[in-house]
């Protein structure tokens, strides 16, 4: 043997093992890191998310990641809890219909003081404090609306929702030249009627048209739910995947229903217009966005389109 030949196998100190693991981490992030390189991917905040300020700067820290290796984030935020909020101490009352808020002319205005000047701002500079340019985005500069119109099942009895709106068109250019510039766009879920006037879009609706318009690589729901369970009250029963052809048997077994359900209607519209996979997380999770997008596992629930 030559005694002065270098060994070629190291012993690893046991205090590197978790920097090693961390390494491994990196190097299995890396493929959908190269692969989602300068592809546009949704992110919609929701649900308690965007009420406890860790879960949220842990959410945006993940964005800012996702802005560093090259991805092009565009975030779209709710604000139903804040805008709940505002209202009751202006003392207007909250009704919901279907699951959307009536919205009458008192409450509209509210509702754009909130979720431009409050919930909007307040995303835009968390980002910026984590380092990465942010730029808001109202959607009456990008949205087209109608008011939302429909009938009661039961009564047949024609429905008002008051300023509630559906996305009929969206201009992506502000949005895209933000993303040109190096910018994360956030845009909050307002649209502008054919009238001139300001209408209130849900906001998972609202994410599920702009990723469209804009033939994001991904659209991602951010909520408080762990992603879609087969018993909502196990979260052992998480869902990992299922194509769009599965998703009407899950509606008519009830899997899929309350809440769930317009986020799922919104979830099948994006992939049929060519979003080629949706993600629902659970953003109490820490970096729950990274884990599902950049991890062979993932940890919320994928729909694809078959």
């Amino acid at each position: 043997m030559n005694a002065g030949k270098k060994q070629d196998l190291i012993t690893i100190e046991p205090d590197l093992d978790k920097f090693i693991d961390k390494a491994d981490v990196l190097i299995e992030a890396m493929p959908y890191i190269m692969s989602f390189k300068n592809e546009i991917v949704v992110v919609k905040l929701g649900g308690s998310v965007m009420e406890v300020v860790g879960n949220l700067k842990s959410t945006l820290t993940d964005v800012a990641f996702m802005r560093s290796v090259g991805m092009l984030p565009v975030v779209v935020h709710g604000g139903g809890k804040a805008i709940s909020r505002a209202l009751n101490d202006a003392g207007l009352e909250t009704a919901f219909l279907q699951g959307l808020r009536v919205t009458d002319a008192s409450s509209m205005r509210i509702v754009e003081e909130v979720i431009k000047n409050k919930v909007n701002a307040q995303v835009v500079e968390i980002l910026n404090d984590i380092g990465v340019e942010a730029c808001p985005v109202y959607g009456e500069k990008i949205c087209y609306s109608q008011g939302k119109t429909g009938t009661d099942p039961v009564t047949g009895d024609e429905l008002d929702w008051g300023f509630v709106g559906v996305p009929m068109a969206a201009d992506t250019g502000p949005v895209r030249e933000s993303l040109h510039k190096g910018e994360v766009p956030v845009v909050c879920p307002i649209g502008r009627g054919s009238d001139g006037l300001m209408y209130n879009i849900n906001a998972d609706i609202a994410a599920a048209a702009l990723a469209k318009a804009l033939k994001a690589r991904k659209l991602v729901f951010v909520s408080d739910v762990p992603g879609l369970l087969r018993d909502p009250s196990d979260p052992s029963t998480l869902i990992n995947t299922i194509t769009a052809d599965e998703a009407p048997k899950l509606i008519k077994e009830g899997v899929i229903g309350g809440g769930m359900l317009p986020k799922i209607e919104s979830c099948l519209d994006a992939i049929d217009a060519g979003v080629r996979k949706v993600h629902l997380v659970d953003g109490r999770m820490p970096h729950s966005l990274l884990l599902e997008i950049f991890t062979n596992t993932g940890v919320g629930t994928e729909i694809i389109k078959r």
